[in-house]
């Protein structure tokens, strides 16, 4: 029986879609595929439209590049066909291959493998159940050959801090993986940071210090408290790795996909679950000191009252959210700001880790104060809206006519292209048969509907700037203002204003006790709030689109400066 797709009256737009997983490392796989859905494409008279690849991904996820850019085709109407291999090309995951499958029947696109013909709901189920079981024993392999290098005394995947790998060839010239050995120049510090801990120095300022004197932690990253201290309960961090004892620990979580975000997830397992073998040829702390680190760790904990039963649970307590929330960067390092007890914030990378040298803070309500005086009063008044005005219109000028010149060139690139299109068409109907004629043809088809697809997107129009915009603006922005302070939980005037602000910088001043604070603002947020519409500009130019006010905060606050 054969599996011939008619295509009817008119030619069918195929997306050739192509994978090859990271448990099948092999690039040349990807090409393989493509080519044998070429000569499919062939045999049915099919138009070529994109082909979409993901190289070295593994199935199991949809958040792949090609193939969420193959959906954007299916939902923008560009396909009748998606092509592949087979169906575990597309998705392993049961869910996801119904929902594909829902999704292109919903936009009328035929899904088709070379394996299984056209896919129907038969498929689905017998071909979803399969691959989900594949997945589920490829798990357990993959476990199982994990369990098998922790019994050996070798790592199952991964790095820690004090430690290297060690690659070495078999006697059949194949890699021996998961050997390790000591990084003495690592291991120094390692016993350096046990020591001053056990001395009496808090992880933040072991962090501090380490990061004063130019050592790079793991990742060759800054240091952190965290980094060192790490999490009791996942016996993580610098301070609680017991691999530093010789004693390598394993299985302490287990990775979920999330079904609604498509990411993993770690879950901890029970203790009873935790697999440990001994290495001591791995051990870089010794034993007494060990556990002179655990028993003060064990009375800070104890202390702080983490051990409580009834203790609050984070997420109970969390911050609430404020106007400039994850909106302040100090302006020396370029790092975020964070909150300093209740109610100041300063620069983390200066309080926590000593590699910024602004160390000062500033209370949060003055802050928010002066953002939102300098929203109403400062940043749209008239006279700095009419120069942005003119500014804008000089610019948006500038961009559409090379848009406008960019626009003129592909339609001579298409004209061209046509012209050799005729020709080779003309020459094959008159008999001309001549390697690589064919491959010839389908690159010109391809680069054909690429330019009359971009050629047919509209050009976007002139945005019209209201003569009143000022006043219409700085009317909305005081109603924000004093519904923000009649009722400061009110989430709707907060996200209102929040869409206003892109990002604070804060800079110490040089001469004072006070900073230096740049207001950036998007204006394609402003003028949606002054003018009720949304402004649609298509330009890559983004700074089109912001405007700064800076003002300088000391024993008081004045504007010192406004730039468009």
């Amino acid at each position: 029986m054969s599996n011939r797709i008619t295509s009817g009256p008119a030619v069918l737009r195929v997306g050739v879609y192509a994978r090859y997983s990271s448990d099948q490392q092999n690039g040349q796989s990807i090409e393989d595929q493509i080519r044998l859905c070429k000569e499919r494409i062939e045999r049915e008279s099919w138009q070529l439209e994109q082909v979409y690849r993901d190289a070295a991904i593994s199935g199991a996820s949809v958040l792949r590049p090609g193939y969420q850019a193959m959906l954007e085709a299916v939902r923008d109407g560009g396909l009748d066909v998606v092509l592949a291999e087979a169906l575990d090309r597309l998705s392993r995951d049961q869910e996801d291959v119904a929902g594909l499958f829902k999704r292109l029947k919903f936009a009328g696109v035929r899904l088709v493998t070379l394996a299984e013909g056209e896919i129907s709901e038969l498929h689905i189920g017998l071909k979803g159940t399969m691959n989900a079981l594949f997945l589920k024993d490829l798990a357990e392999k993959t476990r199982r050959g994990l369990r098998g290098r922790v019994a050996a005394g070798k790592s199952a995947g991964g790095i820690s801090y004090g430690y290297r790998v060690v690659r070495a060839i078999n006697a059949d010239g194949e890699p021996i993986r998961g050997e390790r050995a000591v990084d003495e120049a690592e291991a120094i510090i390692v016993r350096r940071i046990f020591q001053m801990f056990a001395d009496g120095s808090s992880p933040l300022a072991i962090a501090k210090q380490l990061n004063k004197e130019g050592i790079s932690g793991p990742g060759e990253r800054a240091w952190r408290d965290t980094t060192i201290r790490g999490h009791a309960e996942r016996a993580t961090g610098i301070l609680r790795n017991e691999l530093y004892i010789g004693r390598l620990i394993w299985n302490r979580m287990r990775f979920l996909k999330d079904p609604t975000t498509g990411k993993r997830i770690s879950r901890m397992n029970d203790r009873s679950l935790w697999v440990t073998e001994e290495v001591a040829h791995l051990a870089v702390v010794n034993r007494p000191l060990w556990d002179q680190v655990q028993d003060r760790l064990g009375v800070l904990r104890e202390t702080s009252g983490a051990n409580d039963l009834d203790r609050p649970r984070y997420w109970d307590r969390r911050r609430a959210q404020h106007l400039l929330t994850g909106k302040t960067f100090c302006g020396t390092c370029g790092g975020p700001m964070a909150n300093v007890g209740r109610d100041y914030i300063a620069c983390s990378s200066a309080r926590k880790q000593a590699i910024c040298t602004s160390n000062r803070s500033i209370r949060r309500s003055e802050l928010e104060t002066l953002i939102l005086d300098a929203l109403r009063k400062d940043l749209m008044a008239p006279n700095l809206v009419a120069e942005f005005v003119s500014e804008f219109t000089v610019t948006w000028n500038r961009l559409a006519a090379t848009a406008s010149a960019g626009r003129d060139g592909l339609a001579r690139d298409l004209t061209v292209i046509e012209r050799k299109l005729n020709g080779l068409i003309n020459a094959i109907a008159d008999g001309l048969r001549a390697p690589g004629l064919q491959v010839q043809l389908d690159e010109l088809t391809r680069r054909q509907s690429e330019l009359k697809a971009t050629l047919k997107a509209p050009t976007p129009a002139t945005p019209r700037l209201h003569p009143n915009l000022a006043e219409v603006y700085r009317t909305k922005v005081q109603a924000l203002h004093d519904s923000i302070y009649a009722n400061p939980s009110g989430k709707a005037a907060l996200e209102s204003a929040r869409a206003l602000i892109d990002r604070v910088e804060l800079t110490p001043v040089p001469k004072g006790s006070g900073f230096s604070i740049e207001l950036i603002g998007e204006l394609a947020a402003m003028l949606r709030l002054g003018m009720g519409f949304t402004t649609a500009c298509a330009t890559d130019d983004q700074d089109l689109f912001r405007s700064s006010v800076k003002v300088v905060a000391g024993a008081r606050f004045e504007r010192a400066a406004f730039r468009l």
